[in-house]
């Protein structure tokens, strides 16, 4: 697929929030084109809700890794994972700031969607209790959602 197709079939979704430096939603992309309306954050979080599996995204040792991660969403959004306690995946995240991503694509025509959450991560250690596990929250700082489009073969 060329890069000019590839990047017509998918129709960016401005951020929820905005970081120093980030686009302004309906500002011209790369290409000329103009950003499609973005999904707003009760949308995103909706869509999210309905994933039952994402990728953590964070790093080890100055390197990506991306983990593949069954997840729940609590009630203000925070995206909750849970893991061993003393895992590599808790030592790494622990205050860290990590992406969090789901998405649902139909494999025959490439429709679907994708939310990626950024935020800060904190580990809640388990209790005494043999077998306890721990739980990773991200706290959401910025949500953004795009919808993909059909690719125009």
């Amino acid at each position: 697929m060329n890069a000019d197709r590839e990047a017509a079939s998918v129709q960016v979704e401005p951020p929820l929030g905005r970081l120093p430096g980030a686009a302004v939603p309906g500002a011209a992309v790369p290409g000329g084109a103009a950003a499609a309306p973005g999904l707003d954050e009760a949308r995103a979080l909706e869509l999210l809700r309905r994933a039952g599996v994402g990728r953590v995204v964070y790093t080890v040792g100055a390197l990506p890794a991306v983990l593949p991660v069954r997840f729940r969403l609590d009630p203000i959004g925070g995206v909750l994972l849970s893991t061993e306690p003393g895992s590599e995946l808790a030592r790494a995240v622990d205050g860290a700031v990590i992406a969090f991503e789901a998405d649902e694509v139909d494999g025959a025509d490439g429709t679907g969607w994708c939310v990626t959450v950024l935020g800060r991560a904190e580990v809640r250690r388990p209790s005494a209790v043999p077998g306890a596990r721990a739980e990773i929250r991200i706290a959401p700082e910025l949500v953004v959602g795009r919808h993909l489009a059909p690719d125009a073969a």
